[in-house]
Order: C-alpha cells, then sequence, then structure tokens
C-alpha cells in the first residue's frame, strides 16, 4: 500500500485532499531522487487512485506499470523511453500522458518534474 499524502476534507460527496504533493515518500531506488504518494485511493470502494510523482535530477528511474494510469505533468519536464521499443518522447508541464498496464518506462528529468496521476488500481485484498 502506498502512504497517503495531504489532508482530506469532504464537502458531502466531494472528497478535496489539500498539500498532496507536500511531503511524499521517497521510492527508495537507489541512485534515484524520485517520490511518490497517493492523495487518495480507493475513496467510496471505487478502483481509483490518484497522487503525485516527484522526479529530480538523478540516475533514471525505471518502471513497469501493473495498472493502467494517466499522468499530468504539473511543474517541469519529462523525457519518457518506452523500453520495449526505445521511443523517447519529451513531456513538460500541462502535457497528459497514458500508460497501459505492463509498459516499462525509463524517467528521467532534465532538473526537475511534478506529476499528477490517475491510476486503475485497488488496494482492496
Amino acid at each position: 500500500m502506498t502512504t497517503l499524502v495531504g489532508t482530506l476534507s469532504k464537502a458531502g460527496a466531494i472528497h478535496k485532499v489539500e498539500n498532496g504533493f507536500v511531503g511524499l515518500p521517497d521510492m527508495n531506488t537507489p541512485g534515484t531522487d524520485a517520490a511518490i504518494g497517493d492523495a487518495l485511493h480507493n475513496p467510496e470502494g471505487t478502483v481509483m487512485s490518484a497522487g503525485f510523482f516527484e522526479l529530480k535530477k538523478s540516475q533514471p528511474l525505471i518502471y513497469t506499470y501493473t495498472y493502467d494510469e494517466m499522468k499530468l505533468v504539473v511543474k517541469g519536464e519529462f523525457i519518457l523511453t518506452d523500453q520495449d521499443t526505445g521511443e523517447v518522447t519529451h513531456a513538460k508541464e500541462r502535457d497528459v500522458l497514458f500508460f497501459p498496464k505492463g509498459t516499462t518506462v525509463k524517467f528521467e528529468t532534465p532538473e526537475y518534474g511534478l506529476g499528477f496521476f490517475a491510476g486503475d488500481r485497488t488496494f482492496a485484498p
């Protein structure tokens, strides 16, 4: 299970998380300065999870998706390499990305990147 970050409040059925990008837990990948945390996971029993991913200039992060995910680049930029095809794309602020389940991606940044993600994954037993 991932760590929840931010402060949750509710207004009726509306869930709101403030500061969901602050204090993201380190991904503990040697040589890589990457952090990730869920702002929400499985609210109201859904299979949706959402949060923030942060990468600072360091060694690349290689990640294989075990679920479908979309990501919005909030700040900075990412250089993404599809490890199966070798194809590269450069994602800048406000770009939206889709990573299908099973995709292995190499994440890099020239300086800094912050992304907001929404994934189709559950923490239910």
